[in-house]
């Protein structure tokens, strides 16, 4: 039969211990995601939401709330009388796991540019239903999920930076990330531990991995001829070591 999927899956094994993750060309001509699951596969869009709908001429519900929320401001000058209901954050309670399936995946193929932007799309969306979910309930429920946001987002700008060899970049982006899920776990009480041990090893590997300037060479250097009592070499080398300061301000 031409709806049975035998022939896409006999030509593609599915591995139970990693995320089976390829990108495709479709029939349109746009570039697709397809996983490969246990009974089947599921495709989703690269660009916009993941299962390719159109909410009301927006590319997203975010953006749809989003420009309700500015249209009331427009119009009576005040946000009071906008607020999400229990059906509103259950949809974007769903479009949001569809971005994180999708994230989730790009991670594995290393597209961490599109991890970034999926990542940082969902953490708007937590803020809006943060701001103006209507019961306190479903606010809650959704802050349980920005720790794990922000590691994700925060491990994708930070390997941005590693593949230009930023390294302190990188570093930068753990410290500003562990900030805010400790901001997260002080202001909502939640349980962060996970998360901000996963980005403190990660800091760590970093730092081992770091390639060393040629000043923090020429100070090791240093160290060990004082220490071994070879005075004349030490000098030297706190000459090229002052001429390397003097030549970096």
């Amino acid at each position: 039969m031409k709806h049975d999927l035998s022939p896409f899956l006999s030509n593609w094994d599915f591995d139970p211990t990693d995320i089976c993750v390829r990108k495709i060309r479709g029939l349109d001509g746009r570039e697709k995601l397809q996983v490969r699951l246990d009974l089947g596969l599921m495709q989703m869009e690269m660009n916009d939401r993941p299962d390719g709908k159109c909410m009301d001429g927006h590319f997203s519900l975010l953006d749809y709330y989003l420009d309700q929320l500015e249209t009331e401001q427009a119009q009576s000058g005040t946000d009071e009388n906008f607020y999400l209901d229990r059906d509103a954050c259950i949809e974007l309670s769903q479009e949001g796991l569809l971005f994180y399936h999708r994230y989730v995946c790009l991670m594995r193929l290393g597209d961490f540019e599109a991890v970034v932007r999926d990542t940082a799309h969902n953490l708007a969306l937590l803020d809006l239903v943060r701001a103006y979910a209507e019961d306190e309930e479903d606010r809650k429920i959704f802050e349980h999920y920005r720790p794990y946001v922000l590691m994700i987002h925060t491990r994708a700008r930070g390997e941005i930076c590693l593949q230009k060899g930023d390294y302190s970049g990188a570093l930068n982006h753990i410290e500003e990330g562990i900030d805010k899920i400790q901001t997260c776990v002080v202001n909502s009480g939640i349980e962060a531990d996970e998360e901000i041990e996963a980005l403190s090893e990660w800091a760590e590997e970093i730092e081992r991995d770091r390639p060393i300037t040629l000043q923090q060479k020429l100070a090791q250097k240093l160290q060990k001829a004082i220490a071994e009592e070879r005075y004349e070499q030490a000098a030297r080398l706190r000459d090229r070591l002052s001429s390397l300061e003097q030549n970096n301000l």
